[in-house]
């Protein structure tokens, strides 16, 4: 804003009849851009320096302007207010009206002709004027000595006929001329239109009063008011502006002519800056109240409590505590049926697919005997509409844990995103029953390990964790004939890409060394599994996706352990993803070698050169050796795609194939797949 200025100061100096010709010759005030009158205006602005007790000004003000109304509504209108329907604030004691610059602001706004160009010249006067106040002290002002007038012609209007001195003065003020019942019946909609938008007037003036008052909150917690703040100014001229018109229109009102003074533009932009600023109200005080509970919330965490008192504080706001939903019954329940619980809140958008649920099931089934375990769904939604409802309707239905049916946001939705890392994947929080959490997303573990991990404690990934088996539990459930493969300890190659040139060379490749001659003689049993193609060479986007989320759960499960022998092997498989081609040898559920597709084809392209190590060493020795050889040859660059909204993403990764750090780089992708959710990504 401070460039803004400077660039205005050689435009305007003053508000002389340059500006106004400038204004006039180039385009219409109303189509006049925010940024040009950012312009003009600042240049009137100088550092804030008078101070009052603009409060109580704007209290009398408010009080002036709604009585003035209440009279117009009796006089014009014919309809009886009762005076004890306005709810009057008296001012500080102390307050001294700053009557000088009220009427040096009067005499701006008093028998000026109609025409934008005119009421242009005007506001900038009356900015110049108030050049040292802030610009909601500026919109002040110039209400109060607008009130000032048009508050004193009301009340005349009201008592000239029964108070002698009252009836002197009202001729004065031309008040008997309006009130003829000839004009009054001729002007009647024109006084009205006035009422209204000096009403609305007053309205966008006290929505900048708010907004300025919120400027107390620290701008992260309330990123919305910055935006507001900034473009106060600018509505703060046209408030000015828009006073400056309503006092020509009193002044044509009062007078003999019938001149015309068209206010509908005024309206217009004042109703449309309105809106705006409810709005942005609206926003602000959303976000102070998310970054109230997220304070209080972090507190809670902070201190022993009650798990249901913790639930309760996530999800509700206050004095608005709703029943839950039992699947079991399809029945609501109370909250108090989490008093004491350990409870596992399972936290997702609505775009979840069956599988995301599927992998609740069994642990539903493990812990629904014992009373000391629940299961929560807290669908995340900002903006709920009857077409997500129904979803939400079509989603609970398949659940048969509790749900929170909360159709309004999640009070606790800041504190979600930014302590548990929340950004879009469900994710399971586990809370013990002093509302302590035990593990901020132990999805990962249950899908990989379902209730071998149970309780799903973060201390748990240590104590199950089988360095060399770890491929088990993510290929166990995606072809029947694996689990038989892997008890009768056979090897296994494990095998997959992007290039169906790669996987059909490498078929052809690993198919001849499973069946050569000196391989079946040692009675080495090799079995071959393309991961995601389908019996008719297709592609299996469910078995595909179920695989390559298990290896993201395994990589999450151990992102802290990025020096042991497991996180490494699934870091460097994770890094193929995207590859043309890659391989997992196993033997049983032991993983023997993880390798990039070209070196593991290179391995079996040259059977021949190491296959008389076999007899010495064994098939797996030896065919790792090999692979170690290759891979100095045959360098290439290691890339890891991690999903940003799979929950905490580490700040740093050492390559799992040398001792260097990554490269950090941000990429975004869309696959326009209208296909399940998170099927394959």
């Amino acid at each position: 804003m401070l460039s803004i200025a400077q660039n205005g100061v050689s435009k305007v100096t003053s508000a002389g009849p340059n500006t106004v010709q400038h204004i006039e010759g180039e385009l219409s005030l109303f189509t006049m851009s925010d940024h040009k009158i950012l312009e003009l205006i600042y240049t009137s602005h100088v550092h804030e320096d008078d101070s009052f007790d603009v409060d109580s000004l704007f209290l009398i003000t408010e009080n002036i302007i709604k009585r003035s109304n209440q009279i117009v509504d009796n006089i014009v209108q014919g309809t009886q207010v009762h005076v004890e329907t306005i709810d009057e604030k008296p001012p500080k004691a102390s307050f001294s009206s700053p009557l000088c610059t009220l009427k040096s602001i009067g005499c701006e706004l008093c028998c000026k002709a109609s025409g934008e160009e005119i009421a242009h010249k005007s506001t900038l006067s009356i900015l110049n004027k108030l050049s040292t106040y802030s610009w909601e002290a500026k919109a002040v002002l110039a209400l109060a000595a607008f009130a000032l007038e048009y508050g004193e012609f009301w009340l005349l209007a009201q008592i000239h006929q029964s108070d002698l001195l009252a009836k002197s003065v009202a001729i004065l003020r031309r008040v008997p001329i309006l009130l003829k019942p000839a004009d009054l019946q001729k002007r009647r909609q024109a006084v009205v239109e006035l009422n209204t938008l000096i009403k609305t007037t007053l309205q966008v003036i006290e929505c900048i009063f708010e907004l300025e008052k919120l400027s107390a909150y620290d701008p992260k917690d309330v990123p919305a008011l910055a935006i507001a703040m900034d473009h106060i100014p600018v509505d703060v001229y046209w408030s000015i502006i828009t006073i400056v018109a309503c006092a020509t229109k009193v002044h044509l009102l009062t007078s003999d002519e019938d001149k015309p003074h068209d206010l509908s533009q005024y309206s217009q932009k004042i109703h449309y800056i309105l809106n705006k600023l409810k709005i942005q109200l609206i926003i602000c005080k959303k976000q102070i109240e998310e970054a109230e509970t997220y304070r209080k919330l972090r507190k809670l965490f902070q201190t022993p409590a009650e798990v249901m008192e913790v639930f309760k504080a996530l999800i509700f706001t206050k004095d608005n505590v709703q029943p839950i939903i039992d699947g079991s019954s399809n029945k609501t329940v109370t909250i108090d049926v989490l008093r004491r619980k350990y409870v596992l809140l399972f936290i997702s958008n609505l775009d979840i697919s069956d599988d995301d649920i599927a992998i609740l099931r069994p642990v539903y089934e493990g812990i629904k005997r014992e009373d000391k375990y629940k299961i929560v769904w807290i669908p995340i939604v900002e903006q709920w509409t009857d077409e997500l409802r129904k979803k939400f309707e079509i989603l609970r239905s398949k659940m048969p844990w509790y749900t929170v049916q909360y159709f309004s946001p999640v009070a606790g939705i800041r504190f979600i995103k930014e302590e548990w890392h929340f950004k879009g994947k469900p994710a399971v929080v586990v809370m013990n029953p002093q509302g302590k959490v035990e593990n901020t997303n132990a999805l990962h573990l249950i899908r990989v390990y379902g209730m071998k991990a149970f309780p799903f404690h973060k201390s748990i990934e240590d104590t199950i964790r089988n360095d060399k088996e770890w491929i088990t539990p993510i290929v166990n459930d995606i072809h029947p004939s694996i689990q038989t493969w892997i008890k009768e300890e056979k090897y296994i190659f494990f095998y997959g890409g992007k290039d169906n040139e790669w996987i059909q060379q490498f078929t052809k490749k690993a198919t001849a060394v499973a069946n050569d001659p000196f391989i079946k003689e040692l009675k080495i049993n090799i079995e071959l599994y393309c991961v995601g193609k389908s019996a008719k060479g297709g592609e299996d986007l469910g078995i595909l996706g179920r695989f390559w989320n298990g290896i993201e759960s395994l990589f999450f499960t151990n992102v802290n352990k990025q020096t042991d022998t497991v996180t490494k092997e699934v870091q460097k498989l994770l890094s193929y993803k995207n590859e043309s081609g890659w391989a997992v040898l196993s033997k049983g559920s032991t993983v023997v070698v993880t390798g990039h597709g070209f070196t593991i084809l290179k391995v079996l392209e040259d059977f021949e050169r190491w296959k008389e190590f076999i007899k010495e060493k064994g098939f797996e020795v030896s065919f790792k050796a090999y692979h170690e050889k290759v891979i100095q040859t045959m360098k290439h660059c290691c890339r890891l795609d991690i999903p940003s909204v799979a929950g905490k993403v580490p700040e740093t990764m050492k390559c799992p194939e040398c001792p260097r750090t990554m490269e950090t780089f941000v990429s975004y992708k869309c696959c326009h797949t209208d296909g399940p959710i998170n099927a394959h990504h």
